[in-house]
C-alpha cells in the first residue's frame, strides 16, 4: 500500500511539474510592465509585457488587450514586438502612435506584428523614451478600437526580460 501511495505522489508530481513548465514565470514588475520567462520545448522564452490603462468603446466586447517584447534565443529572435487587442482584425488595420510617430502592423487574426528588425529597433527606442502609447485597430466587422498604454516601466521590464533570456 505504502508502495503504491508513493508511486501516485511520483505520477502527480511528475505531471504537476510538466503542466507547470510552460506557465510564464515573473521576473520583475515595474509600474506599469511586467517581465516573464517560461520554458519551452523550443526553449527558453523571455517577454516584458503589460496591458492597456484605457480600452474604448465599452460596448464592443473583447478579450484582454496586451503589448508584448519577445526574445526566443533558441530561434535567434530578439526585441519581436507583438500586439493584441483583444479581437481579431481586419486585415492590417493596426497603428501604434505616441506623438507624431505611427508604426502600421501587419495582423494574423487577433495578433499584430512590426514588418522588420529595424522597425522593431525603432519601435522600441520609441517605447523607452515615450509615456504613453496609442493603439487603434478595427474588427473584422470593422468597429475601431483604441487602447492606451503606459510606458512607465517599460525600459525596466525590457532590459530584465533581454538580460534574462541574454
Amino acid at each position: 500500500m505504502l508502495v503504491k501511495k508513493i508511486f501516485i505522489i511520483i505520477i502527480l508530481s511528475f505531471f504537476s511539474f510538466n503542466a507547470f513548465a510552460n506557465t510564464p514565470r515573473s521576473t520583475g514588475k515595474y509600474n506599469n510592465w511586467e517581465s516573464f520567462v517560461a520554458e519551452t520545448e523550443k526553449g527558453k522564452i523571455c517577454f516584458a509585457q503589460t496591458i492597456p490603462t484605457k480600452r474604448a468603446p465599452g460596448a464592443i466586447q473583447r478579450d484582454q488587450s496586451k503589448l508584448f517584447v519577445t526574445f526566443r534565443p533558441s530561434e535567434n529572435i530578439k526585441d519581436e514586438i507583438s500586439i493584441t487587442s483583444g479581437h481579431d482584425y481586419k486585415s492590417s488595420t493596426v497603428i501604434a502612435s505616441s506623438g507624431k510617430k505611427r508604426y502600421s502592423f501587419f495582423s494574423q487574426k487577433n495578433f499584430a506584428w512590426l514588418l522588420d528588425d529595424q522597425e522593431e529597433k525603432n519601435f522600441i527606442k520609441l517605447m523607452k523614451k515615450a509615456t504613453n502609447l496609442i493603439v487603434k485597430a478595427r474588427t473584422t466587422k470593422g468597429a475601431e478600437t483604441t487602447d492606451h498604454y503606459s510606458m512607465m516601466g517599460f525600459t525596466k521590464a525590457y532590459n530584465t526580460a533581454k538580460k534574462t533570456c541574454g
